[in-house]
């Protein structure tokens, strides 16, 4: 696992932007696995204007979102196929027929839809590069605290600090969903590389767990420290319960002159 302190959140996203612009001038046709939330919003304002300027293209790329609420209709304002097309789909060249989420209604069979989900990403040629976020109990994607470590994509019922967590999203009158459709974290954990941003205080404490404490189904991301490709990108607040941290910035700009050498390590693509 790869830790870069950053000094704060514009910082985190240019950061997670230039991977993006590395891959992607090595490998157009790239598969990439996305994430909603307000985290990752900054990167995804990057990546427009790395797109309106004509330094980046998604044309020929694949997308495979994290996650979607539970039946929850695609228009609606609230779900995250409306979230990733307002915040980027809508504002890049990426194939709309190209862009997958986990979708599943009250009229599908769960487990028959996590299994289709699994072999699309396969059909792909699985994910090249993977956003992920992490949640104030340390949960990646909705795999929430106690979720197998090897488990695959399949519908979850959102813990009470999630949906509190998520709840300023929903109006008092509108019901809020309490179950949804996820990759699971061995789904997760096949993607060639890995980047977890995480800003703000809020963060902090599941951010040290993560990095420091044991691999736990307790903390689902602690589950990336058996990544050989992990890169996790955090801010001054975020970072602020990690100990060691003038050893980690040190590793950091020795790690990022071995880039300007050699460029970034995506040779398994």
């Amino acid at each position: 696992m790869q830790i870069i302190l950053c000094d704060d959140a514009n910082q985190v996203a240019a950061v997670a932007a230039s991977w993006f612009q590395t891959l992607l001038a090595q490998k157009p046709q790239a598969v990439l696995g996305l994430a909603t939330g307000s985290t990752p919003i900054k990167l995804y304002q990057q990546l427009i204007a790395l797109y309106q300027q004509q330094q980046i293209s998604f044309a020929k790329c694949s997308s495979f979102n994290l996650d979607e609420y539970y039946d929850i209709a695609a228009e609606h304002r609230n779900s995250y196929r409306s979230f990733m097309q307002n915040q980027l789909f809508d504002h890049i060249d990426i194939d709309p027929e190209r862009t997958f989420l986990p979708s599943c209604s009250s009229q599908d069979n769960p487990r028959l839809v996590g299994q289709a989900y699994e072999r699309q990403i396969s059909t792909m040629g699985g994910i090249d590069l993977q956003i992920l976020g992490i949640g104030s109990n340390g949960h990646i994607g909705f795999n929430e605290p106690t979720s197998s470590l090897n488990s695959r994509t399949r519908l979850k019922t959102l813990t009470e600090q999630t949906l509190k967590d998520n709840s300023r999203l929903f109006t008092k009158d509108e019901i809020q969903p309490t179950m949804a459709m996820t990759m699971g974290i061995a789904t997760i954990m096949q993607a060639r590389y890995i980047l977890l941003l995480a800003t703000g205080k809020s963060k902090a404490e599941a951010v040290k767990q993560m990095i420091s404490g044991p691999v736990s189904a307790n903390c689902p991301a602690s589950i990336l420290q058996m990544h050989q490709n992990a890169v996790v990108i955090l801010d001054k607040e975020a970072a602020s319960l990690i100990e060691e941290q003038s050893y980690l910035r040190n590793a950091a700009n020795e790690n990022q002159r071995l880039i300007s050498r050699y460029g970034l390590n995506l040779g398994d693509l």
